[in-house]
Order: C-alpha cells, then structure tokens, then sequence
C-alpha cells in the first residue's frame, strides 16, 4: 500500500482520524455520562494484524468508503505501529492508505500499552511534525480479541472491529447497550457491509 500526499487524512479509514480533537472546559452536571476511558492495559502484539470495520459513526473522513474497510497494524522496532487501511469505493475500485499510529497519554511497558490510548497520522513522514494527529483509544476488547471498539475523548467518532467481517447479533446488542449507557448518539451507528474477502494488499 502507498502513502498518498498530504491532504491524505482526509481519505483515510482511522484512523482516519487526521483531526485534533479539542474540548472547552464545562461546568459539572452531575446527569452527564462518565468520561470517555480506554481500557486500562492492551496488549500490543495480539492486537496487530487485520481487523474489518463491521460499524461506525459515518464520517466525512471516509465518505468515499462504501463497503469492505479493513486495517492492518505491525508494529514497528521502536513501538510504533504502521497502519494500513483498505476500503471498496462506489466504482468497485480500492482505496489505500498508510499511517502510523503511536502511544499518546499512555506508556508501552513490555509488550503492554497502559492505558490503551494511541494517536494516528496519515500524513506523510516528513511531514508528521505537524500537530496533525487524531485519537486512537480503546474501549472495549473481547475477552478473546474477537472485537474492538475504537473511540475517543468527544464521542464524535465511532468505530467497531472484528477479526471477520460480520459482528454477531449478540455482540453488537451488547456493544450498543455499553455504549448508550457511556452517553453514545446511537442513532448515529451505522453497519459497515463487507462484500467479498479483501484484495490482495
């Protein structure tokens, strides 16, 4: 896969995410729901590989992306992870990206990052200085890693993963009733088709 130039963050799946999500301060209301936390420890190696995009809050981000959104992560020597994200455009064809995600608020401590708190740039290498970087956080990981829910901070953005292309009913019941009671707009949730197995990357 082949890093486009910059504005590149704007076709990109996660990640996608080549935003800086800022928050003004608030007064207390004590009905708000609870913060927005990513899981406390994940660890890193299991996590990599491919994961297919099964749901999410419908972004301008990926507007181009129809069906079949897919990631892969490896992690690199130092820690970091490159991100490769695939997607099924309208006219059938593929759109690539490549990023790098890295810890953000949290620290790697062997093989586990504590909490599960990454941030992701799509922009080119050179160009990665730039405060250009979005918020990757966990927040939900199946005992057996079979999904994974991915957020951040403002609950503006929204994505559910597995290792297969579809979520079972039972899981995705129990996702949506988490995410309500953590104050998700699930109107907002959309299911993500997948058609066909990925292409060859």
């Amino acid at each position: 896969m082949t890093a486009r130039t910059f504005p590149r963050p704007a076709r990109a799946f996660g990640l996608l995410l080549a935003t800086v999500c800022l928050s003004l301060p608030a007064v207390a209301n004590p009905n708000s729901p609870p913060d927005v936390t990513a899981i406390a420890s994940l660890d890193v190696p299991r996590y990599m590989g491919t994961w297919y995009q099964v749901a999410w809050f419908p972004n301008r981000f990926q507007k181009q992306c129809v069906s079949d959104t897919s990631a892969s992560y490896r992690q690199r020597d130092d820690g970091k992870v490159i991100v490769l994200n695939r997607c099924k455009k309208a006219d059938g064809s593929f759109d690539d990206a490549e990023g790098l995600a890295r810890p953000a608020g949290s620290k790697l401590i062997g093989s586990s990052l504590q909490p599960a708190q990454l941030e992701v740039s799509f922009l080119p290498a050179a160009l990665r200085w730039l405060p250009i970087w979005g918020s990757y956080w966990v927040l939900e990981l199946a005992d057996d890693g079979r999904y994974a829910v991915i957020g951040e901070p403002t609950r503006e953005y929204l994505w559910v993963l597995a290792r297969t292309p579809q979520l079972s009913a039972n899981d995705e019941t129990g996702i949506r009733s988490r995410l309500n009671l953590n104050g998700y707009d699930l109107s907002r949730w959309q299911n993500h088709p997948h058609t066909a197995p990925a292409a060859p990357r």
